[in-house]
């Protein structure tokens, strides 16, 4: 027996959180399971820097000049197989495609990645989120997300009948992963996200400025790429921290930066997730995040993993920043425990419950068998 899913990822330009989970469970549940789950994934436009060969899915370009355009090359894909599940990410996309798909008698899942608190943001989301809870929800198979607490106020929000699911993130795995005991030198304090509000780079940069003031011997280096760069090399030159702040530009393996720093900083105004501060703990390196909702507070649930600040307050992310610049060596100690930690997010391990959740959510009642 084979289930048929279908991933739909819509336009964006770019390769990053969202496509990069879809592209490596796809990939996972394919290779797992390849006589039991047959998976697509349609791409709505190109992006980027995604892995383009070895890929155990099918994937499946139905990009379009204009939305009319892409909503119908959406549901000429959808209606060439029969598949048993549609999993879409995000609100908006899941409400379009599913009006796009009416009379294929196909079942959709809304895949939660981000906050919908934060992404009513403009008109057309408006009326998205309102058809969402006034029609498409109650008609979904299946509601998945990423963090416990993200699930939990959904239900709330979008109250409803429809099964839910915690379906966590996959944290890839890095050649290596070299300890970051590092003695002698600077402090240094990372961060890996795009350059944009929502990470906050420019809270870090005055909770780091404050770090700086007292102590010289710090670092910090802000890794990725972004629209606000810019901005955040003026902010860099306005608080002085032009020999001490620097941009990095690693936009698909920031190994590099991870293993040659000592703490991970988190200063995101709201989160789905984070994979960077999962891949932080990879290379067992503490953190410091803000306590945004959703994700920070679901992964650093001990303190040996790291430390939480008041949302947006850079006073206080400086202050736990300055706890690992004094208490370091005794921190380093328990690298060992982050990476043993993290490791519950491996695919091979999270992936059998995207497998459950998806024959679930498809009204399939066998057993698949993984191979690992």
């Amino acid at each position: 027996m084979t289930i048929k899913v279908a991933y739909i990822l819509a336009p964006t330009g770019k390769f990053a959180g969202v496509e990069r989970v879809v592209d490596e469970i796809a990939d996972a549940l394919a290779r797992a399971y390849p006589d039991q789950i047959d998976v697509d994934v349609l791409l709505c436009s190109d992006f980027p820097g995604m892995p383009v060969d070895n890929r155990g899915y099918t994937r499946i370009v139905t990009a379009g000049s204009n939305r009319l355009a892409l909503i119908a090359a959406v549901r000429r894909a959808i209606s060439r197989k029969k598949y048993d599940l549609v999993v879409v990410p995000q609100v908006e996309p899941t409400t379009m495609f599913w009006f796009s798909c009416l009379g294929l008698r196909r079942k959709f899942a809304l895949y939660l990645h981000g906050n919908t608190k934060f992404e009513n943001t403009h008109w057309k989301a408006n009326v998205m989120f309102f058809l969402m809870r006034a029609v498409v929800l109650r008609r979904l198979s299946a509601v998945f997300s990423i963090t416990p607490k993200q699930l939990d106020y959904f239900r709330q929000a979008f109250p409803s009948n429809v099964p839910h699911f915690w379906v966590p993130n996959p944290v890839r795995e890095f050649p290596g992963e070299p300890s970051p005991a590092r003695p002698g030198g600077p402090i240094t304090f990372v961060n890996v996200g795009r350059f944009c509000r929502q990470k906050g780079q420019d809270i870090l940069l005055r909770a780091f400025a404050h770090v700086h003031a007292r102590r010289p011997d710090t670092r910090l280096k802000i890794v990725g790429y972004g629209p606000e760069e810019a901005d955040i090399r003026t902010n860099i030159a306005a608080l002085g921290l032009s020999g001490a702040a620097s941009i990095e530009h690693h936009p698909l393996d920031p190994s590099l930066a991870l293993a040659t720093s000592d703490v991970y900083v988190s200063a995101s105004r709201w989160e789905g997730w984070s994979l960077a501060i999962c891949e932080a703990l990879r290379f067992g390196l503490p953190v410091v995040s803000t306590n945004c909702e959703f994700g920070p507070a679901d992964i650093l649930t001990d303190p040996r993993l790291g430390r939480l600040s008041d949302e947006t307050d850079e006073s206080g992310l400086a202050e736990q920043m300055l706890y690992y610049c004094d208490n370091l060596a005794e921190e380093r100690t328990h690298a060992g425990f982050r990476r043993a930690y993290v490791s519950r997010f491996d695919a091979r391990r999270v992936v059998p419950i995207h497998a459950d959740a998806l024959l679930r959510a498809a009204g399939r009642d066998w057993t698949l068998t993984h191979e690992p």
